[in-house]
């Protein structure tokens, strides 16, 4: 009897298909390049989040220069100026421009942030005579 269920054991053994080697490797292929585009995708969110941190601290940065200007109450010289500012662990570094405008009575301040060689944000007002 042992026999028997012996034989019937092998029978069963030699019906059972397992996957061929061509067929794993295309099954592989095809996880890693889902795998590759995951981590694509993971990557490209994490730049675009650092990039959208870097704008936003630029701008409080750049914000803070256009208010110093406004309490300043006097017209401030027409010229370029660097400056530099600290926001979030971070030191930004940038320039203030001073312009005139046909009426004599108003400047036009503009205030630029930069990161590296790009500007990263820049932002714009006009200050009048107090």
């Amino acid at each position: 009897m042992s026999l028997d269920i012996y034989s019937e054991h092998v029978r069963i053994l030699r019906n059972v298909r397992g996957f061929t080697l061509v067929e794993v490797l295309v099954s592989l292929g095809i996880v890693s390049v889902a795998l590759l585009a995951g981590i694509r995708a993971t990557d490209n969110l994490v730049s675009n989040s650092q990039r959208l941190t870097d704008v936003l601290l630029g701008q409080i940065c750049a914000e803070n220069q256009l208010i110093k200007v406004r309490l300043s109450k006097s017209m401030p010289d027409v010229g370029s100026s660097a400056f530099s500012c600290e926001q979030g662990g971070r030191l930004f570094p940038g320039t203030m421009i001073v312009t005139a405008t046909p009426n004599p009575s108003f400047r036009r301040v503009d205030s630029l942030i930069k990161d590296g060689d790009s500007v990263l944000i820049k932002l714009s007002t006009v200050v009048g005579r107090f």
